[in-house]
């Protein structure tokens, strides 16, 4: 089985690659970064030919799309290349699709749910209007509507899923990363950053969420579209604590605050699905998700 990930150079991808390899599948990675590897591509998805070139004497099975500009402030503050990447990359993807025919694992975002305040079931965009609050919601939110059209015109057959806040090792940081690693570089370099209270979340451990979209070969249903996302809902205080205590700092360079605005307040989703079709059962409580996540950040940046 050949398989190829686009963005595979990024924190998802590289876990990913990880665990297909040692399910021993034949693995290809395309990346906007230059790397060593034998299997590796470059590729900027948004240019067609270079992506096109990659398909021309490859057959691949499947495709896990994951290349995407990442992070709703991000999104922001880069727009251009966040619609040409995640917009312009993604329909270029889904053409290639209509054309050699591969099947297609896409990574959605929670964010699609945008200001929606109830329990976060797959099928909620069917029957109630959501706001996405963002352009990298709105961005992930085209894209799900882009591949939902190519199924229906062109029979292309693609699972979404939408990721509930990964975080673990591998997670470099940056300004626009994750929260839990916002939280924890800053703490460790005794940086000032904030923690909106008001806010409640769940936290899907890296190791937990690659396992989880390997499986999804073994039970490949087309059109499908899946949550995944931790167990344990949390307010972000309790992550920073959780952050502190395995540093054995305070909280002093810590400013509480009551709400993040243009952001949900409550992301409660429901895993029914996930568990159902693809055994979904998240192994890595926060307890020792972030503890790893910090000991690894610690031996990174020394």
């Amino acid at each position: 089985m050949r398989i190829l990930v686009t963005g595979g150079k990024g924190t998802l991808g590289t876990s990913l690659v990880e665990e297909l390899n040692r399910r021993g599948m034949e693995v290809w990675t395309c990346d906007i970064k230059h790397s060593h590897e034998n299997n590796h591509l470059r590729c900027d998805i948004s240019q067609y030919r270079q992506l096109s070139e990659i398909f021309i004497n490859k057959p691949f099975d499947y495709v896990y799309h994951l290349a995407a500009e990442f992070g709703r402030w991000n999104g922001e503050a880069y727009f251009e290349q966040m619609w040409t990447t995640n917009v312009i990359g993604t329909k270029n993807l889904i053409r290639l699709q209509e054309k050699h025919g591969f099947l297609m694992i896409f990574t959605s975002s929670s964010e699609v749910y945008g200001d929606y305040r109830g329990v976060m079931t797959e099928d909620i965009m069917d029957t109630a209007e959501i706001r996405q609050m963002n352009d990298y919601a709105l961005s992930k939110w085209v894209n799900e509507l882009q591949i939902l059209n190519s199924e229906a015109m062109y029979n292309t057959e693609t699972v979404r899923i939408r990721l509930f806040n990964v975080y673990g090792p591998g997670e470099y940081y940056s300004p626009y990363r994750s929260a839990i690693a916002l939280f924890t570089f800053r703490a460790l370099h005794n940086m000032a950053y904030d923690v909106y209270l008001n806010h409640k979340r769940t936290s899907l451990y890296i190791d937990d969420c690659v396992r989880s979209m390997a499986d999804i070969i073994n039970n490949f249903r087309p059109g499908e579209v899946y949550n995944l996302a931790g167990s344990e809902l949390h307010d972000m205080k309790y992550v920073s604590d959780m952050i502190l205590y395995s540093l054995g700092k305070s909280d002093h360079n810590v400013t509480y605050k009551d709400a993040e605005p243009f952001t949900t307040m409550a992301k409660i989703p429901n895993l029914s699905k996930a568990k159902r079709d693809l055994s979904f059962n998240p192994r890595v409580a926060l307890e020792h998700g972030i503890p790893e996540t910090v000991a690894w950040m610690k031996q990174i940046y020394k």
